[in-house]
């Protein structure tokens, strides 16, 4: 049975600048590949039904896995959703991620549900991967620093 994760955090930056991270290729490039990955946007459709296919490698071994994206929903600053594809056939089906951008007092609140998770993820495999990234992506969207 597919797993779902759920996801919840409060940054230091407001939904504009957080919505940018989830939608530019050198931003999601930055932040969203786990510890000990690095990643590449290959193509990137910002709209309602493009999306972007992009591959992570992992640093010691050198194996990459690619997956696609398709977003359904692009509302900015307020909220996205897409599904997820990845193009190993043992990790067949589709995840739906749903992100919601709430404007808070100190910045943002961000809500992720991941669903569709594969059987071959573990859920705590899934969620200790979301932690490291999460954690990347406050460290690119906090700083506050003069242009």
């Amino acid at each position: 049975m597919p797993n779902t994760v759920r996801l919840h955090r409060v940054l230091r930056a407001d939904p504009e600048r957080v919505y940018k991270a989830f939608i530019d290729a050198d931003g999601l490039s930055k932040w969203l590949p786990p510890f000990g990955f690095t990643a590449k946007v290959h193509e990137m459709d910002v709209r309602v039904g493009g999306g972007y296919r992009m591959s992570f490698t992992h640093f010691a071994t050198g194996h990459t896995h690619f997956f696609t994206v398709k977003f359904t929903e692009l509302v900015p600053g307020e909220r996205l959703q897409h599904i997820d594809r990845f193009d190993d056939p043992n990790l067949a089906g589709e995840m739906q991620v749903t992100v919601t951008f709430t404007k808070v007092s100190v910045g943002t609140e961000l809500q992720i549900v991941q669903a569709g998770i594969p059987d071959l993820i573990p859920a705590e495999k899934c969620y200790l991967g979301w932690q490291e990234s999460l954690l990347q992506l406050a460290r690119l969207v906090e700083p506050d620093i003069p242009g």
